[in-house]
């Protein structure tokens, strides 16, 4: 079997392949395969995953950010009797890929605004700048529309700038928010949807002596750090090694089984880390034993009754 990811060297795609490789290992008699390009580049991803569907042809895990170039691909390996579960960005109509495996994007959204609201006056008013790392990407929009709707919502008096293009890549993250943060010197906080998003305003604001707010998601060890000293007010974990180990997982027990995969969106939670869980949410990520130790009881629970988690694939957000 195959699991493809987006980028090979991020926190957020590392974090699934390990999870994948977990399940992989402890479902056992699986030759797993993780692929992915170093940087984020949808074309050369698409290229990995079509060729090592040809020699690893009994199933895929594929997380991507191109999700209009992998529609294509993917309905081909499903024509070929490929069993394909899409982990992390919705397939679009045409893919023929019918499990998804993900998050409540706008819920993970709702539950950054709501943290950083709370650190806010009730009758703030002021901007707050918004990064998305890849626009057009669904479940990155639906993170940024989360916000944006509470902030309307609950704190009308602030206006959202944005989103705007933050990059996946560490450098162009850093200098895309460098520049936000000299435009906005003003702004009451800087939110960002991605991994390097949380990063870069952490160091940003440390090397500006900002009095702004920073957060953004995803578990880097930058970014717990930021979070442990308090540079960063949070970070919203999408458990993206929960997310790999439940794909890999129904991949591995249908086709071990001799069954169809699930059909629907499989609902992940998410986590938000701050400073009441931040010490425990830093052992976790010690280590892959410690990972594996500290996804034990959710993954027992989502697994009791998968059915319970399945939702319609058009509701995916």
């Amino acid at each position: 079997m195959s699991f493809v990811v987006a980028n090979i060297s991020l926190n957020f795609a590392l974090e699934m392949a390990n999870g994948g490789k977990y399940a992989a290992e402890e479902a056992g008699g699986i030759d797993l395969k993780v692929v992915g390009p170093a940087t984020t580049d949808g074309p050369q991803e698409v290229q990995m995953f079509q060729n090592t569907i040809t020699t690893n042809r009994d199933g895929a895990v594929v997380e991507n950010l191109a999700p209009d170039l992998f529609t294509r691909p993917y309905a081909q390996a499903v024509e070929k009797g490929i069993p394909i579960v899409a982990l992390d960005t919705v397939p679009l109509d045409g893919s023929k890929v019918d499990l998804y495996v993900g998050n409540d994007n706008y819920e993970l959204g709702t539950q950054l605004a709501d943290e950083a609201i709370e650190r806010l006056p009730k009758d703030a008013r002021g901007t707050v700048v918004l990064g998305v790392p890849n626009p057009g990407v669904p479940v990155l929009e639906m993170r940024a529309k989360g916000i944006k709707d509470t902030f309307a919502k609950k704190l009308p008096g602030v206006t959202i700038k944005g989103p705007f293009q933050t990059f996946s890549d560490p450098g162009q993250s850093y200098n895309a928010w460098s520049s936000q943060v000299r435009a906005n010197r003003n702004a009451l906080a800087f939110l960002g949807v991605g991994d390097a998003d949380s990063y870069s305003l952490a160091r940003l604001k440390k090397e500006t002596g900002g009095k702004w707010l920073s957060g953004g998601f995803d578990l880097d060890a930058k970014t717990l750090e930021a979070v442990k000293d308090g540079t960063n007010f949070v970070t919203i974990s999408p458990e993206h090694y929960l997310k790999g180990y439940v794909a890999m997982r129904l991949l591995a027990e249908a086709v071990k089984d001799g069954e169809d995969l699930p059909k629907g969106w499989f609902y992940t939670p998410g986590v938000v880390v701050d400073s009441s869980n931040i010490d425990a949410i830093i052992a976790r990520q010690a280590s892959d034993d410690a990972r594996r130790k500290g996804i034990a009881d959710e993954a027992k629970k989502l697994f009791a009754d998968t059915d319970a988690y399945l939702r319609p694939l058009k509701d995916a957000r």
